[in-house]
């Protein structure tokens, strides 16, 4: 009897595993996929993209056979395929075990369309199994480009707001040059290409959202598109002179601007005018020995806001520099750091700092404000009419009406969403506490409140 039981359970355990090693052949198998649609940010031509990946599922105890899969638009097709590590259009007799599933990788390469405007590409992903025809859908947006490649500004120019603008190897802007940049311009920049300033660079950016000028890394794929560090910023060079940027725009920089030494003449080296240099890995702006004014500027979340350093001459005038903690960026160091110091070298300073917010959260800052003077060389450093979170207050300063740790309420953060508005809720301590500098509008263009403005570059309104 124990025998005959155990032959019994040794047909049946055989029996079962013939079963899930044979294949099901009912055109209702239960097969699944894990989008209908694979969708593909908008790309420039030439540039190709990231792979999309696509899950063929089956949900059956027992094999499934693909017939076939192959591209609808064959060879022509802007789209590629790799399936178990084979690059190809199509694919035949392809298993998948029971309750399991094979990948599909797929990527775009976008030539060039007529016209200006983005433009769309589709194909589709076409699949058999057990006599039944299933599709998913692939849709690419394209967008013409100027392509520059180890540009060199040699001769003065200006860019039109025609097409965007991407920006290989790097873009040289020589001696006695300007590079103009007109409103809404878009500007894309690859890892490897700094933007080098000898010359001069004027942007001429507006106040509404489609008539800024950005300046941001080219991969604006998903989840590219929000990792600083994508390029390595704009840097004025010693010779650099005369620049200003107007509603200008720079993210996801490794530093986002760069000064050094000081203006050829007797202007600031840089003006910053209604500006946001935000998601920056490292400074966002550093400054050896230098000149720059800004007005209505944001500078936030950078691993170092603002580092200026070995002396030069500094006006920062209604400006929010603030950085919270999140997925990308670490907290770990003041939002203003500014010293006469730097690299063996000390150099004169003289650094204003009116009706702005120096703030932090989430990280491991005490002090937001740091001064730090060596030596005996000219030293004028002042703040008036200022919101700052600190515990000791900066050395080496003159200070004038400062409101310390009490929060600027901005309006709305969300460092899991990665969102930050750093307009200012009714009630805050930074609203109607600033003096008349005679700056009118802010960040936004709206108006300013006449005779006591609100601290920062949003006026509350």
């Amino acid at each position: 009897m124990r025998i005959a039981g155990l032959f019994a359970l040794s047909v049946l355990l055989l029996v079962y595993s013939c079963r899930k090693e044979s294949y099901i052949s009912s055109p209702d198998a239960q097969v699944t996929t894990s989008a209908d649609t694979l969708k593909f940010d908008t790309l420039f031509v030439t540039a190709g993209s990231t792979y999309r990946t696509l899950k063929i599922i089956n949900a059956n105890n027992q094999k499934l056979k693909i017939t076939s899969l192959q591209l609808a638009g064959g060879n022509a097709s802007a789209f590629k395929m790799n399936v178990d590590g084979v690059i190809g259009t199509q694919f035949n007799n392809l298993d998948i075990a029971a309750n399991d599933s094979i990948y599909v990788f797929v990527q775009v390469n976008v030539n060039p369309g007529a016209g200006n405007l983005p433009f769309i590409i589709r194909d589709s992903i076409q699949f058999s199994y057990n006599g039944r025809d299933r599709k998913v859908q692939l849709e690419a947006w394209g967008q013409n480009a100027h392509f520059l490649r180890d540009a060199v500004i040699s001769t003065n120019t200006t860019w039109l707001n025609d097409r965007p603008y991407v920006i290989l190897g790097s873009l040289r802007i020589n001696s006695n040059q300007t590079l103009t940049i007109d409103k809404g311009c878009r500007i894309y920049v690859h890892a490897d290409a700094p933007i080098l300033v000898n010359g001069t660079l004027q942007v001429n950016g507006l106040k509404d959202t489609a008539d800024r000028v950005y300046f941001q890394s080219d991969r604006i794929d998903d989840p590219y598109r929000d990792y600083p560090a994508g390029w390595p910023g704009i840097f004025f060079l010693t010779n650099s002179k005369d620049n200003v940027l107007n509603y200008a725009v720079i993210r996801n920089a490794y530093q986002g601007i760069g000064l050094a030494d000081p203006s050829p003449n007797a202007n600031p080296k840089l003006i910053l005018n209604e500006t946001v240099i935000d998601n920056v890995y490292d400074a966002g702006i550093i400054a050896l020995n230098s000149s720059l004014r800004a007005r209505n500027c944001l500078i936030s979340n950078c691993g170092k806001n603002l580092q200026l350093a070995q002396g030069g001459d500094y006006q920062f005038t209604h400006c929010t520099v603030v950085t919270y903690a999140n997925r990308f960026i670490e907290h770990k160091n003041p939002v203003l750091f500014l010293s006469n110091y730097a690299n063996g070298t000390s150099s004169g300073l003289t650094a204003q700092f009116r009706n702005c917010i120096f703030w932090g959260e989430n990280g491991l800052v005490n002090d937001e404000v740091v001064v730090e003077k060596v030596g005996n060389t000219a030293f004028t450093v002042n703040f008036d009419y200022n919101l700052w979170k600190v515990q000791a207050n900066p050395a080496n300063s003159t200070m004038t009406q400062i409101i310390n740790n009490q929060p600027p309420q901005f309006d709305s953060i969300n460092t899991n969403r990665n969102y930050f508005d750093f307009r200012l809720k009714t009630g805050s301590a930074a609203i109607n506490k600033g003096v008349n500098t005679g700056i009118i509008t802010d960040l936004d263009g709206r108006p300013r409140a006449v005779g006591v403005p609100d601290l920062g570059c949003f006026e509350k309104q």
